[in-house]
């Protein structure tokens, strides 16, 4: 399997130990979610209420990739404008649109 360009790149400030924990702990907690929406499914439970649990995860993730974003225009993408990188710009909107 290949990777992309953006797989291999590194944060040029490293995140804190504070933020990285915040963030595993809401990845975990999705996880969680999830586990129970299998659970849900394997114990054969009202789709109704799978898919408001599914709901639940995307809201979850959105708002965590919202966090990451933020994150992303604070520190990478503040840091390459100093820098003079022009095209930071364009790779952003691009981001922006995959987000959607």
């Amino acid at each position: 399997m290949e990777l992309c360009d953006c797989c291999e790149q590194y944060k040029r400030t490293p995140r804190r130990e504070e933020e990285i924990k915040k963030l595993v702990s809401r990845i975990n907690r999705i996880s969680g979610q999830l586990c129970g929406v299998k659970k849900m499914i394997e114990e054969n439970r009202y789709c109704g209420a799978v898919l408001e649990q599914i709901s639940s995860i995307e809201s979850a993730v959105r708002s965590l990739g919202y966090q990451i974003f933020e994150e992303h225009l604070e520190s990478c993408v503040s840091e390459k404008i100093r820098a003079g990188d022009k095209d930071i710009v364009r790779e952003t909107v691009e981001l922006v649109k995959r987000l959607n």
